[in-house]
């Protein structure tokens, strides 16, 4: 190995930590954003939480987007040191972009785009099948996300049902799905990741019915009665005080789900970098994403975390544990299936929905269109400008 080859490994690590920095202050803000709105977390303090929270998700859950995003956009080539360096700059620049600006940029956009393009100009095929699994799942966040939060908030809202039981049973259905989160850390027979639920009908074993464990359906059952228990005795002493802790709980899970969905954006491009030529551990390059995204979280999310809470809607306790249920869930679907996506997609469409359901005076839809004007533009644009960023650099270099 030349050290021309140690020059580009130390500039892509580098690139890869600007990107990851871009994610912290950028994507991962949005799942605390409903809490600040909602006046149940300061601004500074929801940084410092979103820091250690999006971080340990990265390192425990980012392996399965990484590998999507580093292998799987393009077919026919594999992605060099200096492609992936110049994609995670196009990336990385879109980002940056989105927190001076104050508009939130979707990495997922920004990312995906970036790597079609300079696989593109490294003479690759367009991986159609993954591009309609991935807009097919695009397309579905913003009805899902919105629709699930409208649904929800209204619920929360009718007078017939007391926050005495509605909220704790959002809390058990959210602590159901918790038995399912899969972690790096628990070992599965087949799957990179287990989850608890897996790890307990691993352990004890038993029968199937359906082809589902009664071992694991019962761990769920626990996992949801511990959840609406816990909520429901916090609300039974003071609702105010009950919904609050929910919502910050709520806030942290997504946090935590952000930084497992968001990392593998800004260590993808390096997969094949790291894993096949340099031979290192998966651990090792989710480090360098985790490092970069709770460096950006406690130096660069406030300012976004600010813009996301008070100015796409203002929202109620109430609507703001509407707006973060979905965000958990399809984060969590998108891990399962390695597929990228943006959190500012879901969390802002679940911020309108839970808006919507007391009137749409308060979400702005100027700033909606503006949003939705950035997250086309972001996709078409870099493409183009990974396309020709590479295709210059290259030239330049004298790389084939």
């Amino acid at each position: 190995m030349t050290i021309v080859f140690w020059a580009l490994v130390a500039f892509a690590t580098v690139s890869a930590l600007f990107m990851a920095w871009s994610l912290g202050a950028n994507s991962n803000s949005p799942p605390f954003a409903p809490a600040i709105g909602a006046n149940a977390v300061s601004t500074m303090r929801a940084a410092f939480l979103i820091g250690i929270l999006a971080a340990a998700g990265a390192l425990t859950q980012g392996g399965a987007i990484s590998e999507t995003v580093g292998a799987a956009l393009i077919d026919g080539v594999t992605i060099t040191p200096l492609a992936a360096t110049s994609g995670l700059l196009v990336a990385a620049a879109f980002m940056t972009f989105g927190v001076y600006s104050g508009y939130p940029v979707p990495a997922a956009f920004a990312t995906t785009g970036a790597m079609v393009g300079v696989g593109l100009s490294l003479g690759g095929d367009p991986a159609f099948d993954t591009y309609r699994r991935i807009g097919t799942f695009w397309l579905l966040v913003p009805p899902v996300s919105g629709g699930l939060a409208y649904v929800t908030a209204t619920l929360l809202r009718r007078d017939d049902v007391p926050d005495t039981v509605g909220v704790p049973l959002l809390a058990g259905v959210v602590a159901g799905i918790l038995a399912h989160v899969r972690l790096g850390v628990i070992p599965h027979p087949v799957r990179d990741q287990g989850s608890v639920a897996d790890a307990v009908a691993v352990a004890v074993g038993g029968p199937a019915v359906g082809g589902v464990s009664v071992v694991s359906a019962v761990v769920t059952v626990l996992f949801a009665a511990i959840g609406f228990w816990l909520i429901r005795r916090r609300t039974q002493a003071s609702v105010e005080n009950g919904i609050r802790t929910f919502l910050l709980v709520l806030g942290s899970v997504v946090a935590f789900s952000s930084g497992g969905s968001q990392v593998g954006l800004a260590t993808g491009p390096l997969e094949n970098l790291y894993g096949v030529e340099l031979g290192l551990p998966g651990i090792a390059l989710l480090g360098v994403g985790a490092t970069g995204i709770l460096a950006g979280a406690w130096m660069g999310a406030p300012r976004l975390l600010q813009a996301t809470s008070r100015e796409y809607a203002q929202l109620g306790l109430r609507r703001s544990i509407a707006a973060l249920v979905p965000g958990f869930i399809i984060a969590q679907a998108a891990i399962t299936l390695g597929i990228p996506i943006s959190f500012n997609n879901i969390i802002i469409s679940g911020v309108i929905g839970g808006g919507l359901a007391a009137g749409s005076a308060g979400v702005s839809r100027r700033k909606i269109g503006v949003t939705l004007g950035f997250w086309l533009i972001t996709l078409v644009t870099s493409i183009a400008i990974g396309f020709g960023l590479y295709r210059a650099i290259s030239t330049v270099l004298g790389i084939a």
